[in-house]
Formats: structure tokens, sequence, C-alpha cells
């Protein structure tokens, strides 16, 4: 029997102090369990790909079995974003779980096999994709339990346990393949995403205020702020989750003899950590200022992994890169620091401080955070692409890095001119609100 909670007022203090604090938090820490093994599923392919030297897949074949996950994952979280406010949080948590337990089980099989044909391995790639999903609805949904006040670091904590699925993958999956095989890295997820599926199940709650329609919700996608809040969110996570899942295979095709292998979870680990701190510092000192000086640090970071590449060491390269995991995983925590303060703020110029705007702003920033993450995950699809064809065309990964640098510069100046400048004594609410 489904769990619905009518009564329900974050912003109350006195309501918050009482109860809402608890039952939010334990929502949260299921939320990211169930998220988390949504991203260990979501990037299997980034070691698995790596190990696949008995097909004779060619460098950029290979690239596009990372790339894949990435690209249906960001499509899938549009309809994603939707399934909370439609379901239940708590539902829709448990049958996104289950859903990872089929592409666990294909990639199982499928590599059992030596004579699995290269399409089908694109096809099981794709399938992935849909641990990329449970992002947006697990955002979404965390979004309706906290109060304005206390979204940037309960956003960042969410998104943090899910983002170190990446981590855990490149941590374990080379010491399980090693130990039982290229099959194991299916069969070893699925009591954990059973597990996580059942503590949804028992402790997760629906919230009735929650729940809205559709088309109020689609909405947001007409409006300037989400798609210039997408651009800079492929600049933040889509650097993060392209950069994990390339860099397995970026090293090995650049430094095939380096332990690689040993040290890949370190960057997705370190960015992953520091994304509450992102959020919290937006917290305190604005998401816009953070964010435009992150990506200035995003910018330095390609000139340097880029530098290291050509000239250096594997050592000085992975150390390199450890910058740009440092930096996207702030801007990761600003970024979506900067999301519910938009959409909240415009609600309350347009309606008021009453409860009702705040909850109207509240789904509003619910179905943006769909959108923008959506839009965002792109760019971990098209970072993969870009190293691909860069190899194919070059036998090089610089003129990927030269694109980097230039997107970087793009998104400095988009923050700049949109959130941070001043425009006379007015500003628009939504802007305003950004910055502190």
């Amino acid at each position: 029997m489904a769990r619905w909670i009518a009564d329900w007022h974050p912003d109350d203090p006195a309501f918050w102090e009482s109860s809402g604090k608890r039952v939010a938090r334990r929502n949260l820490i299921f939320s990211i369990l169930a998220e988390h093994l949504g991203f260990t599923v979501w990037t299997l392919w980034s070691i698995v790909a790596t190990r696949m030297g008995s097909y004779e897949f060619t460098t950029d074949q290979l690239f596009w079995l990372v790339a894949l996950p990435n690209l249906i994952g960001s499509a899938l979280r549009l309809p994603y974003t939707f399934g909370p406010a439609r379901f239940g949080g708590r539902n829709f948590t448990v049958v996104s779980a289950l859903l990872l337990l089929i592409p666990a089980v294909l990639l199982a099989v499928a590599v059992n096999d030596p004579g699995t044909p290269y399409w089908l391995f694109l096809v099981i790639a794709a399938v992935a994709g849909v641990g990329g999903g449970n992002f947006a609805s697990s955002m979404a949904n965390i979004t309706y339990f906290y109060p304005r006040a206390k979204q940037g670091v309960a956003l960042g904590l969410n998104a943090a346990g899910g983002n170190v699925g990446v981590s855990s993958v490149q941590l374990v999956m080379p010491l399980v393949i090693g130990a039982f095989g290229l099959a194991a890295a299916g069969w070893f997820w699925i009591p954990f995403i059973v597990v996580a599926a059942a503590c949804a199940w028992f402790f997760m709650d629906n919230l009735t205020t929650a729940r809205a329609n559709p088309r109020e919700q689609i909405a947001v996608a007409g409006k300037a702020q989400t798609w210039i809040m997408s651009v800079l969110y492929i600049g933040t996570f889509g650097s993060f989750i392209g950069y994990s899942t390339a860099f397995p295979l970026l090293s090995k095709s650049l430094f095939p003899d380096s332990p690689y292998a040993a040290v890949a979870f370190a960057g997705p680990l370190l960015g992953s950590l520091v994304r509450p701190f992102g959020g919290w510092l937006a917290d305190r000192l604005g998401g816009a200022p953070v964010t435009l000086w992150n990506f200035a640090a995003m910018g330095g970071g390609v000139l340097l992994v880029w530098a290291a590449g050509e000239g250096g060491g594997f050592w000085p390269f992975f150390l390199a890169f450890q910058l740009l995991f440092l930096t996207s995983g702030i801007g990761n925590g600003s970024t979506y620091r900067m999301i519910p303060a938009i959409f909240q703020a415009k609600a309350v110029a347009e309606r008021g401080e009453g409860e009702e705007a705040l909850l109207y702003g509240k789904r509003q920033a619910s179905a943006a955070i769909g959108v923008i993450s959506a839009v965002g995950a792109l760019g971990g699809f098209l970072i993969n692409r870009a190293f691909g064809m860069s190899f194919a065309a070059s036998g090089s990964p610089a003129p990927a890095f030269l694109a980097f640098g230039l997107f970087y510069a793009t998104c400095f100046a988009l923050t700049w001119w949109c959130y941070v400048r001043k425009v006379g004594v007015r500003v628009v609410a939504s802007l305003a609100h950004a910055r502190v």
C-alpha cells in the first residue's frame, strides 16, 4: 500500500523542527542509496570498455560504448523528472531502481559470448542509460522535502551520493573483473539493486504536495532561465560525467602501460565529495559568483591537462586532471544551488511570499531541474564523442581539449552577462536571488 503524506510544510520552522526534518532526512538517505546504484550501472561501461581487448574494437568504437549510456541517460531524465509528481517519489524510486537489473543482466550475459557482435554491445550500453535517468527523478523528489534555506546542501548531498557511484565502479570493478571475469561486472550489482529497491519501498514516502500537472511542469521549458542554466550545467555536470567515464579509456590510449585502472576512481570521488561544498559555498557567497570563477578555473585546468598529455608522463596528466574533477564538482553544487533560487524567487516576485507561491516555485524548480539535468548530461556524451573523433582524425585528444577550453570561456561569459553584471539599479528578482 502506497504511503502518502498530505500535511507537509517544510518552510514552517515549527513543523520542520518537530517532524519535517526527520522525515526529510530519512527520504534523503534512501534516495541517495538508489541514486548511487543508478550511477554505478550508468557508468559501468567506462571500465568494461577498457577490458574488451579480445574483441579488437577501435578506440573510436570503444568511446561509442562509453558515450551511448550518457546520451540515453540524458534523454530519459526528461520523463523521469515527471515521475515523482505523477506516481509519487517513493513509488517511482522503487520502479527506477528495479529497472537497473535489465542492463546489469544483459551485460553479464553478452560478455560471456566471444561472438557477441558490436551492434549488440551498442544496444546493451544504450540500455544502461536507465541509470542516468534516476538522477533527475531523485533530485526533483528531494526538492519538495527541504525548505528553501537548506536546499543547497540537501541537493548537494543527494547529488554527491549518486556521483560517488562513478567512483565505486572505477574502484571496485577492476578488482571484481580481475578476480571473477568480465561477466561479474553485471552480476555484482544485482543484490545491491534489490536492496536499494526494498529500502525505498519500506522507508521512503510520497508527498501529496509534490503532485503537479505535467503541462504546468513542462511549461518551464519555455523559460529563458531554463536554457541558460542548461548550458551552464553542460559545463559543470556534463564535464564531470564526461571526464569520469572517459578518463580510463583516455589514459589507456595515451599511456597504455600506466596504472590508470588503480587510480581512475580518485577523480570521480573527489568531484563527488566536493559537490556539497560547492552548494555550501554558493549558499554563503552566491551561486553566480562561485560559478563564474569556477569556469575560469576549469579553463585553466583544461590547459594543464592538455600540456601534460602532450609532453608529460602519466602522473602529471593524472594530477592535472584532478583539477578538472575538483572544479566540475564545485560547479555542480553551485549551479544546482542557483536553480531553485531562481525559480522560487521568481514565483515569490510574481505571487508574493505566501505558502502557495513557495509551493508553486518548488514545482517550477523541480521541473526545471529535470530539464536542466537532461541537457547537462549531454555533456557526458559530447565529451566522449569529442575524444573518439579526435583520436580518429588526429590520433590525439588535443582538438577535443581545445574545444572544451573554448566552451568554458563561453560559459564564463554567459554567467557574467546573465547573473553577475549590474543592470542599473533594477535587477530581475530571479537573477538577483541567484547572486545571493
